[in-house]
């Protein structure tokens, strides 16, 4: 299991997915079975202090297809909106990721996957190299198009 310590120490650019109970989806049935997020810090500048940014995977790729969700607080854990954030309040990848983070914070990352939810950091493909973000792939090590190959 990821936790506080690996968001933080990735060098600002650290991708993660977290795998929903099927569960919680059929009681939830807006909530997808997985999202991808990644975390990125950007180091001060003239304009701006440092900041850590978190965005959700939108799209096919892997790499690039990211929304920005909203700005982290290293100090508690807490994922505040924006204007320019993507999601809102309600979203569930924005409840997911506020509910994950306060528990890395906290120090109580055994809630997580005691509530049967799980945590993975991306992984490569063992074929072609891109970067994995479906669970069912990153347990494996390959991506869906190398497996039908």
């Amino acid at each position: 299991m990821i936790g506080r310590e690996f968001l933080m120490a990735g060098g600002g650019r650290v991708i993660f997915t977290l795998s929903i109970p099927a569960g919680f989806c059929r009681e939830n049935p807006e909530c997808k079975s997985h999202y991808t997020y990644r975390v990125i810090f950007r180091e001060a500048n003239g304009k701006w202090p440092e900041s850590w940014f978190v965005n959700l995977l939108a799209g096919p790729d892997n790499l690039s297809d990211y929304q920005y969700l909203g700005m982290l607080n290293p100090e508690t854990g807490a994922v505040r909106l924006t204007a320019k954030s993507r999601m809102g309040e309600k979203s569930w990848p924005v409840r997911l990721v506020r509910r994950i983070f306060a528990c890395f914070w906290a120090g109580d990352d055994d809630k997580i996957e005691a509530a049967g939810f799980e945590i993975m950091h991306s992984g490569r493909c063992g074929r072609c190299g891109r970067v994995l973000t479906r669970p069912d792939s990153i347990e494996i090590g390959i991506g869906p198009i190398c497996r039908d190959k």
